[in-house]
This record gives structure tokens, sequence and C-alpha cells, in this order.
């Protein structure tokens, strides 16, 4: 496959899957969480077995599964399985209903506009841009997110696994790829059977500028509090009205102000509250804690609990309620069990001619959990940028060499030695 075709190929899947609003809702108590990610996946379903794929599946909580069968001779037992993972669903925190991408070829550097909404993707903003001169970017038009995360992923799975079922002459062993729903509501590995699944090692292909390895996230809570308050007429509230909005200021003050997201950066955590609701009866907020360390994690976990309960000791028992659920942790120990999944990600990258950059995850993907459910899973990248906004977008040059290093990586956990470079490696 010559590189134009594959940019072209890449390029149609994004646009396409982008058309399919697979928003999930963490208010929701069904799995998946909302339907409309059902339509994607099972459009999935038809393009995999269109494309040749073995073993074509969706079971009852939408996971899509298939293989890749494996091209070495009968016998050649030494080659492991590996997997190769992406989510469908786009985050709650923008709109992904009616997706309109612009298509910006031979990017030259400058300001791009976003539609008709009067704002603009702009180098002066993300600096990361002047890196993407000459690139095919695709855009959001500034009224949703584009679902780059992950559907970018998913184009580049889907891609690498068409080449390789019609070029059978590429030496790889059998491949398990699949796709799941909820990765960005913390649910997407919930139902997901490792066993069933049958892989040694996997892939999440769920980062995002080229040459993005990672093998270590943040540790992760949810913190909902709820807030009574004691709401009495203006007039006559001297010493009887507990105002919860109060109570909540109060709250978010005792935390630390540098400690959040906008001043954080590398292994910093933090504490980001991301939803506020109520009135002086009653509010309700929200949390997201974060930390690679895992002491500095359960410290923070402390930290809240403290001031909830001097809260309580303040304006009365029972005032602030505070649940603390853990959503996943660090991935690092159990992705270290299995050093050759690093060592060949790397490899790759060298060999399709990409710089790997080794950083820590400030976030999580389905690989942490699934690092922790038994199936170490490092992360790669796709070429997004932005993710959850109306600034996303991708460069297609970049989920082009993800394409690549699937490949390679199919093929070197293949062979027991180097194997020939295949044609889709070549720039």
């Amino acid at each position: 496959m010559d590189i134009p075709e594959l940019k072209e190929r890449l390029l149609e899947r994004l646009l396409r899957y982008a058309a399919f609003d697979t928003q999930s809702d963490p208010e929701s108590e069904t799995y998946p969480s909302t339907a409309r990610q059902l339509l994607l996946l099972n459009h999935l379903i038809e393009e995999l077995t269109l494309i040749g794929l073995d073993e074509v599946e969706i079971d009852e909580y939408g996971y899509v599964t298939a293989t890749v069968p494996s091209t070495l001779p009968e016998g050649d037992s030494f080659s492991p399985t590996v997997g190769f993972i992406a989510h469908v669903d786009t985050s709650p925190d923008m709109s992904g209903e009616g997706v309109r991408p612009q298509v910006v070829r031979d990017y030259d550097g400058g300001t791009i506009s976003l539609g008709d909404s009067g704002l603009v993707l702009s180098p002066d903003d993300f600096p990361e841009l002047a890196l993407l001169r000459g690139h095919t970017l695709v855009t959001t038009d500034g009224t949703t997110l584009l679902g780059a995360d992950d559907k970018a992923g998913v184009a580049e799975i889907v891609t690498a696994a068409e080449y390789l079922v019609t070029h059978p002459e590429v030496p790889h062993g059998r491949i398990r790829i699949a796709f799941t729903p909820d990765e960005e509501i913390g649910r997407g590995v919930d139902h997901f059977d490792v066993e069933r699944f049958g892989a040694s090692v996997a892939y999440t292909m769920d980062g995002g500028a080229e040459g993005e390895l990672e093998y270590e996230n943040f540790n992760a809570a949810s913190a909902r509090i709820a807030i009574r308050g004691r709401n009495i007429h203006p007039g006559m509230a001297k010493g009887k009205m507990i105002n919860a909005i109060q109570v909540a200021g109060e709250l978010n003050a005792m935390l630390p102000a540098w400690e959040r997201p906008e001043h954080t950066d590398g292994y910093e955590g933090f504490f980001h509250p991301v939803s506020i609701r109520g009135d002086v009866e009653a509010v309700s907020m929200e949390y997201i804690v974060r930390d690679h360390s895992r002491e500095r994690f359960e410290a923070r976990k402390a930290a809240l609990t403290a001031a909830a309960e001097y809260l309580n000791r303040r304006y009365g028992a029972d005032t602030v309620g505070l649940t603390l659920t853990d959503q996943y942790y660090n991935m690092r120990e159990r992705v270290e069990t299995s050093p050759e999944a690093v060592a060949l990600a790397r490899r790759a990258m060298d060999e399709v001619g990409v710089t790997p950059c080794v950083r820590p995850i400030r976030g999580g993907t389905d690989g942490a959990r699934l690092s922790y459910m038994g199936l170490p899973c490092p992360n790669l990248f796709t070429g997004g940028a932005n993710f959850h906004g109306r600034y996303e977008y991708c460069s297609v040059e970049t989920m082009a060499a993800a394409t690549r290093v699937i490949v390679r990586l199919a093929e070197l956990w293949g062979a027991s030695r180097p194997a020939a470079a295949s044609s889709i490696n070549k720039n």
C-alpha cells in the first residue's frame, strides 16, 4: 500500500466514523451507556466482515472483537497473540451530534477558521501546529468536538487489519482487535473478558502526537459531594442560615489552588472540579482526583475527606456528604511484567521512521484497567490533539504513521528474529 492510498483510506474512515454520534453518558445505568454507540459498533461488524477478518463478533455488552489469522507456517507456535484496542465513544464534555469535519490539505502553518463559529485554530494558542506544516488536518467546525478520540485509533486499527488480511506475505502471528464503548466515562472494560479475548499483550491506540508511547498513567478517583444547607429568609438569616453555595466555596478553597489541571504538568497530580449544581438549600459537586504516585493519590483523597469532616464539625453533622470512588490505577507496575511490550513498540517506531516519545499519560485509557486485569497494555499515538472540545483536530499523516507502527508491531511479535520490513513501512 503506497502512502497516498493509505492516507486517503484513513481520512475516509475517520470522516465516516465521525458522522456517528457516539457520546457516552455517565448518568446512564445501561451498558453501553447510550444506544447510539451501538450504531457505530454494528457498522464496524459489517466492515470487519467485509474486509475478511475471522471471528467477527459483538457481544451483549457491545464489545466488538475480531481476528487477523496468523500467516506463520503451521506449527510455528512461538508467536504470542497480540491485541489492538480502541474505543468508539466520545466525551460527554462536548456534543458529538452533527459533527461537520473540515479537511485542510497541505496545511500552511497559519490560522484555521473553524467554520462560521467565529473560532480559530491558531499556532499562537496551540504552538504544536507548527510541527504539522504540510500535513492534511481534520478539524471541527467550531460547534462540536471531532471525535478523533478515539475514532482515529479505530480507523488505524481497521486499516492495518485490512492491509494484513490483503497481504498474506507479511509474516505475523494471530492478532486480536477490539472496539469498546464507554471508555470516556471510565466503564470501557467493565465487562471485557480478557481470557476470551485471548491476547498475551495488547496496545490501546488512544494517544496523541506522533511518537507517543505511554505506559504510566494517573491513579484516578471520582468525588461526589452533596451539601445540605438551611434556607432562611435573608432578612432573618443571622445565626440560622446555612448557605450550601457558600459551603461549597469553602470546600473548594480548602484545596490547594496551584494543584489544578491548569497549573500542573508531567507527573504533577491535581484536584479538578468538573461540575457544581444547586442553590442555598442544596448543592451537588463532582471532582476528579488524579496523581501518578499512589502515595500522593491516597493523600489527595485524605485531604478531601478531612475537608468534609471539618465542614461537618463547623456546620453540623451530615452537612457535607462525600463519596470517593477509585476509577483506575497507574498501569506501570503491570506493564513492566511484559518489558518486551514497550521494547517492541520502541523498535517498531524506529523502524518506520517515528521517533519514540515516552511520557506519562495525564489521564487514563482502557489499557490501564486491562493491565490490572492481566493484559499488559501500553498506549500508542493516534495523531489527534485538543481532545474533548471544539479545538480538536487530527493529522492524517500521523494517522498513517500509527498504522505503519501497528503493522510493524504485528511483524515483530510474529517473529523470533527481525522480519523483513513490509512495503507499508516505506516513506
